[in-house]
């Protein structure tokens, strides 16, 4: 009888060991094919064959529809290139130049994964309506109030996420540094 209450313990034991990582890695991600370039991050395998099995279960559990590899790549950034966190109450800019690609778009995202709700209904820029410099760099603010130029609004939400998505682009599985894909800046210049 001692021996069956053991192996019921290790087995309820490991169930739960098991859940409760499964859980994790499903609502907070993995490292597993990662790309990581300054505060920008993706997962090149993603949209493949050769999708890991814990990023399979968090596309299941969040309904989301991955960009297939020969269409684009889609990068995330939750920080600043200090690592400080995305904050809509603070003004951040996001500038520079992007990697090559025949369309992109940047879009803000709350941190359950849905638009920023603004009154003006902006929510992100996409490569053919983008104001840019004469040297082909842009800026980017983001910020609670309105901004000359390119602006996108917060709504003085506390954490926010961009998704910049690169669509027909040689960025991908091979990429390594920021040479491969010289990726924006994301710079805190302010907070109140």
């Amino acid at each position: 009888m001692r021996l069956v209450f053991v192996a019921l313990v290790a087995l309820a034991l490991a169930a739960a060991v098991g859940l409760g990582s499964t859980w994790m890695t499903t609502t907070r991600g993995t490292e597993l094919g990662t790309l990581t370039i300054g505060a920008w991050t993706a997962r090149p395998r993603i949209g493949t064959t050769d999708i890991d099995p814990y990023s399979r279960a968090t596309i299941t559990r969040n309904g989301e529809l991955p960009i297939g590899t020969g269409d684009g790549i889609a990068f995330t950034a939750r920080t600043d290139d200090r690592k400080k966190p995305l904050d809509g109450r603070c003004d951040v800019v996001v500038s520079g130049v992007t990697p090559a690609a025949r369309f992109w778009t940047m879009t803000l995202y709350d941190s359950k994964g849905h638009l920023v709700a603004n009154s003006l209904q902006r929510y992100g820029f996409t490569s053919e309506e983008i104001v840019r410099g004469a040297d082909g760099g842009f800026e980017i603010h983001i910020a609670s109030r309105a901004r000359a130029g390119n602006w996108l609004p917060t709504g003085g939400i506390e954490r926010y996420s961009l998704m910049f998505r690169l669509y027909d682009t040689p960025v991908g599985v091979a990429t390594r540094t920021k040479r491969d894909a010289p990726m924006p800046q994301i710079a805190t210049v302010g907070c109140p």
